[in-house]
């Protein structure tokens, strides 16, 4: 399948492009602002495939346009992204009809936030290790255990949680995907993850008898594992496009500050950032071939390990050109004092999780050699 952009995708172009200019001329305001200014635009939702949930429709082309507009245009982070790009598509997949009405209408609106409750302290590349448990009592489920890296949990109103819901199971077995409220005092508490670049953008989350209830499980009892890696399927779609027209931005960065203090007279730097800019323009059409529906089940998979590794090598390219001041900041690096790192400190201490996060390259690898090239399973121990 080729994949391309219409005329319709250009006139849905422009007018992605001028109703951003419009808003953020205006300022984008508070991120929860901004989300219920996306929503009363229609323009979140895009990719859901259905309607009468305030969202509009769009083709798959119409979608990648609008999330590259979104990317250059500099808009905010999203703070919808994980309600948007994960909740939603699982649940028109997994939901019943009541869950869907229930739900996607808030999302769409951008009046509630989502957050992901699936990494623990001993299971986070290794998921099906989780120890969190969830005990029917009634028609409510006692939530007990602690979720790790989650991302805007601070922020956000619900949050699904992969806990066991059958304490004797083992691995993969025995698990349910559940909607859990996050106003609730007392049994939920939020603790920031200060990371080096001095942000705090995850959290622990420790649930002692959070409630979550019955008609919230999401695809049946004992079946979270299922709709688990339904979901990680979707963390990789047309975002990933998005992504590259700001690592675009950041190598343009680099080239220009190479340029600028004579770095890029040197041969090897030259070649460097040379393969930066081809790599990068791979991944594009690998992410737009895997769209238009030429990949397989290991294309996820590719497509993070090709770009975790390089960002992290546009990091280490970024402060090498820099030469000595990027090593300088501020005398204060105690762990209670914030401090203010530049763009290129920031690019390459982030980029250190890149190859972590979202899954680690080991499990990346693992994934391919299984399920794309037949080899034989690890041994689990």
């Amino acid at each position: 399948m080729e994949f391309g952009f219409d005329a319709e995708d250009e006139v849905f172009r422009r007018a992605a492009r001028d109703w951003l200019t419009a808003h953020l001329d205006d300022g984008p305001g508070a991120r929860q602002d901004w989300e219920r200014e996306l929503g009363r635009g229609g323009w979140i939702g895009l990719g859901w495939g259905e309607d009468g949930y305030g969202n509009r429709r769009a083709s798959l082309t119409q979608q990648v346009v609008w999330a590259e507009e979104y990317a250059r245009s500099k808009a905010p982070a999203r703070s919808g992204h994980i309600g948007e790009n994960l909740l939603a598509p699982t649940l028109i997949a997994h939901g019943t009809p009541e869950q869907k009405a229930r739900f996607l209408p808030p999302v769409a609106r951008g009046e509630e936030l989502w957050c992901q409750g699936y990494s623990e302290p001993g299971a986070g590349s290794d998921l099906a290790g989780l120890r969190t448990t969830a005990l029917l009592e009634g028609d409510t489920y006692r939530v007990t255990g602690q979720k790790i890296w989650t991302s805007l949990a601070h922020e956000a109103h619900w949050c699904f949680v992969l806990a066991r819901t059958r304490p004797e199971s083992t691995r993969h077995h025995g698990l349910s995907f559940l909607l859990l409220p996050m106003d609730q005092p007392g049994r939920i508490e939020v603790r920031p993850i200060r990371q080096l670049t001095g942000t705090s953008e995850f959290n622990e989350v420790f649930f002692d008898g959070a409630e979550a209830r019955a008609e919230h499980v999401v695809g049946g009892e004992g079946n979270g594992w299922r709709v688990a890696m339904s979901l990680l399927g979707y963390e990789r779609g047309v975002s990933t496009l998005a992504q590259q027209i700001g690592f675009a931005r950041e190598l343009g960065r680099v080239v220009e500050t190479a340029v600028a203090n004579g770095a890029a007279a040197d041969p090897v730097v030259r070649d460097r950032l040379v393969r930066q800019w081809a790599e990068l323009r791979a991944m594009r059409w690998n992410a737009l071939r895997t769209l238009g529906g030429c990949g397989d089940a290991g294309a996820p998979s590719v497509a993070k390990l090709l770009w975790g590794r390089w960002h992290q090598r546009l990091g280490e390219l970024a402060v090498q050109i820099r030469g000595p001041e990027a090593a300088t900041g501020p005398v204060d690096w105690s762990p209670t004092a914030p401090y203010e790192l530049d763009a290129f400190q920031h690019l390459f201490l982030f980029s250190r999780a890149d190859t972590i996060y979202g899954g680690s390259d080991e499990i990346q690898r693992t994934i391919i050699a299984e399920r794309v090239l037949g080899l034989p399973r690890e041994p689990k121990g």
